[in-house]
This record gives structure tokens, sequence and C-alpha cells, in this order.
């Protein structure tokens, strides 16, 4: 098997500590530190600079004038060495910018088989997800949770610390600040809960018993009216075991240190809906 060598631009460059995987290009301008991985046929365009701590994986590509593994913009950051951890597969387009993690968690990362659009930013110690889409300009604040195969609509804002579930949709300028479930779509500012990710669960051939069962399970708790913590016991009570029903059920009984976003709509006998 033939090994395929690595490409660096006579303009680029690259500290003598890096670790560059077979088949990797170094396009013009860019600059490579020296604690840096990048793993077979991954391919840096021209004019992107990537820090120190930064782990990236196999056939992944970024595009100019990314700026990868950054120390973050966090007061209680002291030099600590942390990493920045971007999976296979992954696109990460024009001015992009993802901080490494702080003392907190030690790393961001960012899963397989994503792609971050152009002007998106990550910042410290966030987890993305795989195959993960995040349209042009989103910013993530530190500490941001994202499922598998979430998308995240263009110009979104995400507050510190907030979570968004698998397969999770949220709309384009949708202001986050509350916890969001899997398999729903979310938009508004703040975000508020719209009904369920048909169009994303269809697409990733979800059957349609396990559609209506996710459609069940936030019936019951998102306009039922009831407190979050008795939707839960009525789901529980109400809706067949399966494994939409143990992801939904697993993120609300987990910790939230954001809460959880509300309904759209106007729950009966005006009560106040998925109230927590």
């Amino acid at each position: 098997m033939s090994v395929a060598e690595v490409e660096i631009h006579p303009t680029a460059i690259v500290g003598a500590g890096a670790k560059l995987g077979n088949g990797v290009k170094i396009g013009a301008y860019s600059v490579i530190e020296d604690d840096v991985e990048i793993g077979d046929g991954t391919e840096i365009t021209h004019h992107v600079v990537i820090y120190s701590g930064a782990r990236i994986g196999k056939h992944c590509r970024i595009f100019p004038n990314a700026v990868i593994a950054a120390i973050p913009q966090d007061l209680k950051f002291f030099g600590e060495k942390t990493t920045l951890i971007i999976g296979d597969h992954t696109t990460i387009r024009e001015c992009v910018t993802l901080n490494r993690g702080t003392i907190a968690l030690g790393k961001t990362v960012i899963g397989s088989n994503c792609l971050l659009m152009a002007y998106v930013h990550v910042a410290h110690d966030c987890t993305i997800g795989d195959h993960v889409i995040v349209a042009n300009a989103v910013q993530f604040g530190g500490h941001v949770e994202i499922g598998d195969y979430a998308f995240i609509g263009g110009a979104s804002v995400v507050h510190q610390f907030t979570r968004i579930g698998k397969h999770a949709m949220i709309g384009g300028a949708a202001k986050v600040v509350q916890d969001v479930p899997p398999f729903v779509t979310a938009d508004r500012s703040p975000a508020r809960y719209e009904g369920i990710n048909l169009t994303g669960l269809k697409r990733r051939n979800f059957s349609s018993a396990q559609i209506n069962i996710i459609r069940d399970c936030y019936r019951i708790i998102f306009q039922s009216g009831l407190l979050i913590k008795n939707a839960i016991e009525k789901v529980k009570a109400e809706v067949p075991d399966s494994p939409e029903r143990r992801e939904i059920l697993a993120f609300f009984e987990s910790h939230s240190k954001r809460k959880f976003i509300r309904s759209c709509f106007t729950p009966p006998h005006g009560e106040s809906s998925a109230s927590n």
C-alpha cells in the first residue's frame, strides 16, 4: 500500500512538533503550531490558523480564515493545557472560530461527519455530537451540549450551559436560552417548542410507530398543561416503552442548568404549559 505524501505550501508555517497524517494538505499562508495533530487525508486550505491543542481527525476539510483551538474567551482561563478535538469527515467553513477547553472540562469537542458553516463560533468546553449541521453565523456560548443529528439554523445564538437534544432542529435566528429536548423543532426568541422535527425524522427513516411515540410524549409534556415532573410521570404511565421514549425521559430527568423550553401552544384552562 502506497503512503500519500504530505503537501505543505512553501508559504505555510508548520511547527516542528506538529503531527501530520498521510496525505494531509496544508495551503498557502496557513499556520500550524507545534502541539497539533491532524489525521490522514485532511485538507487545511489557505490562511487557516491552528493553535496548539488541536486534535483533528481524518478526512476533514478546513476552509480559509478559520481559527482552530485558540484560547478561550473566558476570564477564568489561566493558560492551562487543554484541547480542541474534531472528529473524522467534518467540514469547517470560512471564518469559523473554535476555542479549546478550560480546566472545567479540559476540552471542546466537535464530532464526526459534522458541517459548521461560515462564521460559526464554538466557545470553550462545548460538546457537539456527530452528524450535526450548524448553519452560518451561529454562536455557541461556553459549555453548550449538542446531540447527534441536530440542526442549528443560521444566525441562532445559544446561551452558555444550554443543551440541545438529538435530532432537534433550531429555527434560524432563534435565541436559545433553555434546554431543547430531542426530536423537536424550536424557534422564536426566546426559543419555544414548535412541534416534533417531522421532516428530519422522516429523512432519517424513523418509522410511523416511532414518530407516533415521540408525538405522544410531547403532546403530554408540552400540551397537557401539567408541570414537567407530572407530565413525565404521565408519559411513563401512558406511552409504551421504546428507545425514543427512553431518550426523551433521560433528557428531562438529567440535570439542567438552564431548565427547559416552553411550548408556543396555549394549554387548556389557561394553565402554564411545561412549567419547570
